[in-house]
């Protein structure tokens, strides 16, 4: 909801050249918080990961309109970050923990759906919000938006059987706690493929005001909308012909996406390239998510999936670093940012190119 307002406000706050930082900070403490996640999700339950994740973006949305200065914004969107670092981590081990192997794809399809529809009314509704009401207004409603889920979660039963107490020493990371290395090839390829996404979230909001479009918040409802009917087919083609296939196809139509964005002259051939972006973001979204929990071991399912976060905060966060970096608010650099992040997606399938095949099981021979 407030992510497409967040540049304008920020600029009005005087902090217009730390734009970045926006995005940046939030996937930064997403990504620490990760490793902690995991953990705890594999410890104490799913369930409770995915409250603090919901409480957390309650509390911080409530503190927006206090702490209106540059410092106390980019302090907020550091902390905002951690319900980012823990909700998907449980909901992702939950949702594994409750569908058969044979399925898995089309469910995590059916997860990212929900998650796509949230974010497709989400800009759409809070640029509708901040054109009739003040921006204080827009931090409330999306405040206590987190309610209806930690109402939700409080309703669910517990997926993790052998559960453990809550104690300092699970904050204690070892360093085979932090990355499960048995899912890097699939989040390494997740990092050059979401690098393009903190580029939109980052620049396009800007991008749409060049363009003379009112609500910056309609090319990421257009991409969010175009995606939800297609991660299901992805889920169920990956289930099928394996995750490879299914990726490919996911980054060569990011690629296309960007270089459509980066020669896009009007509001028409915006959206459309936003259609584009969509349905890359529909295809490997579940599909990446599936494959994780393919090679995953039961007992380490919440960490496996916990760096597949890192790898997709890192790559976002990177991206919009990157990019408000190359932008420098000069509108002349749009063309070469777009192009850039096509550049990045077209290192992910390089290295997809060279995986010859994934079995039934998707363990890579």
């Amino acid at each position: 909801m407030i992510i497409p307002e967040l540049p304008a406000y920020l600029s009005s706050l005087g902090g217009e050249d730390y734009k970045g930082l926006i995005i940046a900070l939030f996937t930064l403490s997403a990504g620490l918080s990760r490793p902690f996640s995991g953990k705890l999700a594999d410890k104490i339950g799913r369930i409770p990961v995915m409250m603090v994740g919901a409480a957390v973006c309650f509390v911080v949305g409530l503190l927006y309109p206090i702490l209106s200065f540059v410092s106390g914004f980019l302090f907020l969107r550091f902390a905002h970050g951690f319900s980012a670092g823990f909700t998907p981590t449980g909901a992702s081990a939950y949702v594994a923990d409750i569908v058969p192997f044979q399925k898995r794809g089309e469910a995590m399809g059916i997860q990212s759906l929900f998650g796509s529809l949230g974010m497709a009314a989400g800009p759409a509704i809070g640029g509708w919000i901040a054109s009739f009401w003040p921006i204080e207004t827009l931090f409330y409603c999306a405040a206590f938006t987190a309610i209806f889920s930690i109402l939700i979660l409080m309703r669910l039963k517990e997926t993790l059987t052998e559960k453990e107490p809550l104690s300092l020493q699970m904050f204690r990371l070892k360093k085979d706690e932090i990355i499960e290395k048995r899912v890097l090839l699939p989040s390494i390829i997740l990092f050059l493929s979401v690098f393009s996404f903190g580029v939109v979230l980052t620049i396009i909001p800007d991008f749409s005001s060049h363009l003379g479009i009112k609500n910056k918040g309609l090319f990421f409802a257009v991409f969010t909308l175009s995606s939800l009917g297609i991660r299901l087919i992805a889920g169920r083609t990956s289930d099928k012909y394996g995750r490879v296939v299914v990726l490919r196809a996911a980054v060569v139509t990011m690629i296309l996406a960007m270089v459509s964005v980066a020669f896009a002259e009007s509001k028409a051939v915006l959206l459309a390239s936003g259609v584009l972006f969509g349905s890359a973001v529909g295809m490997y979204s579940p599909t990446t998510t599936a494959w994780v929990v393919d090679l995953s071991l039961d007992k380490f399912r919440g960490r496996a999936l916990a760096t597949m976060y890192i790898f997709l905060e890192s790559g976002i966060g990177v991206g919009a670093l990157v990019s408000g970096w190359l932008y420098a608010n000069n509108p002349e650099n749009f063309r070469l940012v777009f192009l850039s992040s096509g550049g990045v997606a077209f290192l992910a399938f390089l290295i997809l190119f060279f995986i010859k095949r994934d079995h039934k099981n998707h363990l890579l021979s």
